[in-house]
């Protein structure tokens, strides 16, 4: 029963403040003076100082909860005083670009000291940092929380199947506040499943049976060390008799997944070979490739300085002539070793992992090794040279048609991870995304051919790689760089004012903007269009499951004849056409790939429209497209009587 003195409150106020206005006033009074975890206002959190954290953190990761996907963690760090402490989790992740540790996936965080209990105070303006008070007398704080792998990829990035795992550092620990993550020493033990096998690029110390302790490793390193395990495991030499191992560590859905032939191998092998006379030092001790041939865990390519994580197709070995899109996955990462790693934007070297980054540099860091992930490929025979030509008429064509740089400038996508956080575009030709990958590949395609022109073919792009990240062999330390100190190394190499060279491309916007394809033409190639697309795009795109309309009509379906994107200003969008429509019908048959593109050459006819019947939802409507000019695929084209530059940056290297 409400008392009289409530029952006029207006309806649609909550149940919470007739409660607390139905409380007898002793209650309230109790209620407002009960302690608070921590007194308000919270301490301020401590600045990065450059100098050694006392002691050494013990980190346990139990990884045997399969069946739920649950990483159960304890943590025992070392504190040297009483008072306000702040504990981190990692919020800006090297390799992701961007704040996007996923701490929605930390759960059943207690902390304690002596086995008494600390309670923890989130901070509200940075809520990656926890707020404790660690008691008098303590000599460290225990620490227990799950990280909790999501099940289905609606949650986010699976980490855990009945096959595999992946133990990604920076989401099962807490670390102190107030140091530079080199000075942080942490002691990571493993709990895994039994029979499994893993392949990491930390150094095993101990193991007692399924217990796996590891030798201790700075903050950044740790996090820089992620561990791949699995019940179907095997590992490869890829560096035999070489001066440090490298190695592929393979965990995989199925055993037959794991069936290499000798010369697929030996095109791994070549990858290594091709990238140590592309450099020429190394900045490793070992390395060792994390590879995931799965459905099942979520998908990933993050490169680390000693190892990387990739998620490949299962038939990657098996399917090799049917399945393409990963080929170039691994030495797209291995190149980061080098370049991203060793030597990383200015902007990009931090202390800890929750001070913001800054990606000013990004088409270096990651498009000049988008450029070379593709080089090194088709050097190394994960890619034919065709098949290294064709897909790079994919790019030169994606960004010849990327209508968004009449208002936004190459430059600002590399502030995409932070402001979009790889969140699905419904208008990508015209929002932009992370253009600084692909866009960044055919600028340092420019770059490459400006040398081989200026110098008649005696130096390339692969002079400035050596002088700018293939000195100081042995040498691991980060070493950070400049625009200046990129623009200045190409000067090294042949003289020109790079800085303007490339300032021009990377600023350009407006609708006199155009794409960086002089270095296709200064290769000896021009970017064309056929009505039947190459045998790559075929292969690509069958494994993808997409049709491509996007050069004629102005679109590109999926599965169902779901429609998966949309040209800005293209024949589709000009009739009303967007993401996730179905076309349900094409000239009164039901829709099919091969009738679509039986339509669009028969439209070739101005009195023959191209007619779809589409479903938006619960409605459908007819559509009618105004295209005329035939089915257009691209692929580049010889340029008569202009040296084949192209050809020869594609061409393994011999020494």
């Amino acid at each position: 029963m409400i008392p009289t003195r409530l029952r006029t409150v207006a309806p649609g106020l909550g149940l919470a403040l007739l409660v607390v206005s139905a409380a007898p006033a002793a209650l309230a009074q109790q209620a407002s003076t009960y302690a608070p975890a921590l007194p308000a206002p919270l301490p301020p959190i401590p600045d990065a100082q450059d100098v050694a954290y006392p002691g050494v953190i013990r980190l346990n990761v139990d990884a045997t909860n399969l069946a739920q996907r649950i990483f159960a963690v304890t943590e025992t760090i070392p504190v040297a005083r009483p008072g306000p402490m702040v504990l981190y989790f990692p919020e800006w992740l090297p390799g992701n670009h961007g704040p996007v540790g996923p701490i929605p996936q930390l759960a059943g965080l207690e902390i304690s000291a002596d086995g008494q209990r600390v309670e923890w105070v989130r901070d509200t303006l940075r809520p990656f940092a926890y707020h404790v008070v660690v008691p008098a007398g303590a000599t460290a704080l225990e620490v227990k929380l799950q990280h909790l792998s999501p099940t289905v990829g609606a949650q986010g990035r699976i980490t855990m199947t009945p096959e595999m795992l992946n133990i990604q550092w920076e989401k099962m620990l807490l670390y102190p506040a107030g140091h530079w993550s080199r000075n942080i020493t942490v002691q990571p033990t493993v709990r895994f499943p039994t029979g499994w096998s893993f392949g990491t690029a930390l150094e095993p110390q101990t193991k007692d049976g399924d217990l796996q302790t590891f030798k201790p490793v700075d903050l950044e390193v740790l996090i820089d060390s992620p561990v791949f395990a699995g019940v179907h495991y095997r590992q490869i030499d890829l560096d035999p008799g070489g001066r440090s191992p490298v190695r592929a560590n393979i965990v995989a859905d199925e055993a037959d997944n794991l069936n290499a032939t000798d010369e697929q191998i030996q095109i791994l092998r070549n990858l290594v070979t091709q990238m140590d006379r592309l450099y020429g030092a190394r900045h490793f001790d070992h390395y060792d490739f994390l590879i995931a041939m799965t459905d099942k865990l979520g998908g990933i390519g993050l490169e680390h300085h000693r190892s990387s994580e990739n998620s490949v197709d299962p038939a990657f070995f098996t399917g090799w002539a049917t399945h393409l899109a990963d080929r170039d996955l691994l030495s797209h990462e291995m190149n980061h070793s080098w370049d991203g790693k060793w030597r990383r934007p200015a902007d990009q070297y931090v202390p800890n992992f929750n001070s913001p980054l800054q990606n000013s540099l990004l088409w270096v860091y990651e498009g000049q090794t988008q450029y070379y992930g593709q080089v090194i490929a088709a050097r190394s025979g994960l890619l034919t040279a065709q098949q290294a030509m064709d897909s790079l008429a994919l790019t030169a064509a994606t960004y010849d048609t990327r209508v968004g740089r009449e208002w936004r400038a190459m430059q600002d996508t590399t502030n995409d991870p932070i402001i979009s956080q790889r969140q699905a575009k419904g208008w990508l030709s015209w929002q932009r995304d992370e253009d600084y990958y692909s866009e960044g590949q055919l600028i340092w395609l420019d770059v490459d051919t400006l040398i081989r022109e200026k110098t008649n073919g005696r130096k390339s792009l692969d002079d400035f790689a050596r002088a700018f990240y293939g000195v100081q062999d042995g040498d691991y330390a980060p070493a950070p760089y400049t625009f200046d100190d990129v623009a200045a190394a190409l000067n090294g190499v042949v003289a020109n004012d790079w800085a303007t060279f490339l300032r021009s491309r990377l600023d350009a916007d407006g609708p006199d903007a155009r794409a960086p394809l002089d270095g296709l033409a200064r290769g000896g190639w021009r970017l064309t269009y056929a009505e039947t697309p190459t045998d790559y795009m075929k292969t690509l795109y069958s494994e993808l499951k997409r049709n491509d309309f996007t050069y004629s009509l102005g679109f590109q379906t999926g599965e169902a004849n779901k429609i998966r994107s949309v040209q800005w200003n293209g024949p589709a969008f000009k009739a009303g056409l967007a993401v996730g429509m179905e076309i349900v019908a094409v000239g009164g048959q039901a829709s099919t790939p091969d009738r679509l593109a039986a339509a669009v050459t028969a439209a070739k006819d101005p009195a023959v429209p191209v007619t779809l019947i589409v479903k938006d939802g619960d409605q459908f409507k007819t559509v009618v497209l105004d295209y005329h000019d035939g089915l257009r695929y691209p692929r580049l084209e010889r340029i008569p009587g202009a040296p084949d530059r192209l050809t020869d940056i594609l061409t393994p290297r011999r020494r």
